[in-house]
């Protein structure tokens, strides 16, 4: 099994922060309105989400959801020890959604889950709160785009660093122009997993609906390195680790590089250089998009992934470096950043934790009717997931591949194009229409 990632490490370090912060956030609150929400998935990110919401006194919990009974009754106690009445304990996501009283919905779970039940919460009129990375490939990230403008509902991707004042002022410094024309952007996931063994097909435990689990992906055997949490390293159902901690400095490079499309062209060395195990993702990657010239110059970022890393990079485990005609800019997730101009000249600099309260408050002000689009909205979800897709599928064919952002084609490639989508289980309930 996989040890402890770092990043979860911290989430949970911080849980207890994040739980009082939840009270002054609410404190500030100008009316007593209660939103109705329901968390679907409660395993590792899906329990910060119960804990965090529980603690607020402007939401009512509804409902958890999730296929695993032991991991549900565990979500239940989390709201009741706040003194809340029980919520409800459903397996199955579409008993919350047909539930007319819930208004959002908080979905964590596995990748493969994450865009099929968006959608489905979407169209039953549900605000949604989707883990990242919002899609499990480039086709669901289109669907996801689509129904979010048809249904008029708030859609908020789980990348908290956008509501993070400081990555906020971090970016802006870039944005604003204090290091001069941005001309790449680096972001990386530099440490030390653990291997996920090798095993043979088996029975799945009896608290598990497996075939709940499953849901819409290609139906295979259970296995006793699928779950919990290492799903992540199967193509049927993650995304690897670039789609897991790699997503988020992604997502900060994109946002300071001030992209507003898909790259152009991708190419992506990777492959297993150190584990020998079931794993199906590299462990080793090293991707290079290149933006078209659509107003000033070709811009670049880059991506470098080492999962077997017990050392850090520029100073940081995972993060970002924006590189400038006057300067340079390195941001580590949840930790900070620090501003150089010429002749590495140190400028300016400032440290602080990922705000995981922050994003639900600005995620619930938003289906309030602040008027303002979602930090974190479906456009920002989408333009990094795409990157994490393009550059997954680039390693996989072993070459260089070039796209087309405005169809969300790769071009004369069709053993490429194959992997911009996925096939579905046969007459899935949850399976995608489009």
């Amino acid at each position: 099994m996989t040890s402890l990632p770092r990043r979860t490490f911290l989430q949970q370090a911080g849980a207890a922060t994040a739980v009082a912060a939840a009270g002054i956030h609410t404190a500030q609150a100008e009316s007593d309105t209660r939103t109705v929400v329901a968390v679907i998935g409660t395993g590792g990110m899906g329990s910060f989400h119960v804990r965090s919401l529980a603690a607020r006194k402007d939401i009512e919990f509804a409902c958890v959801c999730d296929v695993d009974q032991n991991r549900l009754a565990a979500a239940a106690k989390l709201v009741t020890d706040t003194g809340r009445p029980a919520p409800k304990m459903e397996r199955d996501l579409r008993k919350v959604l047909d539930d007319k009283r819930v208004e959002a919905v908080w979905i964590a779970t596995p990748d493969h889950w994450h865009t099929p039940a968006a959608l489905l919460a979407l169209d039953a009129g549900k605000h949604v709160y989707v883990e990242k990375p919002c899609c499990h490939n480039i086709h669901e990230g289109r669907l996801l785009s689509q129904a979010v403008k048809r249904t008029g509902r708030v859609l908020q991707v789980g990348t908290q660093s956008r509501s993070t004042p400081t990555v906020m002022a971090g970016i802006q410094r870039v944005l604003n122009g204090d290091i001069g024309e941005v001309l790449v952007a680096k972001a990386w996931n530099s440490q030390r997993r653990g291997s996920i063994g090798k095993s043979q097909p088996g029975t799945p435990p009896a608290h598990l609906d497996y075939d709940l689990w499953t849901g819409p992906a290609p139906e295979v055997p259970y296995r006793p390195n699928l779950l919990p949490g290492v799903w992540r390293w199967w193509y049927d159902f993650g995304c690897g680790d670039i789609g897991n901690d790699g997503v988020h400095d992604i997502d900060v490079a994109c946002w300071g590089l001030g992209v507003e499309t898909h790259p152009s062209t991708v190419s992506c060395l990777g492959g297993k250089y150190f584990f020998d195990d079931d794993q199906q993702f590299p462990d080793t990657q090293y991707a290079v998009f290149e933006y078209p010239q659509s107003s000033g110059r070709t811009r670049q970022l880059v991506f470098e992934q080492r999962i077997w890393s017990p050392y850090t990079q520029e100073g940081y485990e995972n993060g970002a470096a924006f590189y400038g005609t006057n300067g340079l800019l390195i941001m580590g997730h949840t930790v900070g950043w620090k501003l150089y101009g010429p002749r590495n000249k140190l400028l300016a600099e400032q440290s602080g934790t990922a705000d995981l309260v922050a994003h639900h408050t600005n995620f619930l002000d938003c289906l309030r009717g602040s008027r303002k689009k979602p930090n974190a909205d479906v456009h920002a979800g989408v333009l990094s997931a795409t990157l994490v897709h393009l550059a997954n599928i680039s390693a996989r064919v072993g070459r260089t591949i070039r796209f087309d952002p405005a169809s969300d084609q790769i071009l004369n490639d069709e053993a490429a194009q194959q992997l911009v989508s996925r096939q579905y289980r046969e007459n899935h309930w949850a399976a995608p229409q489009a």
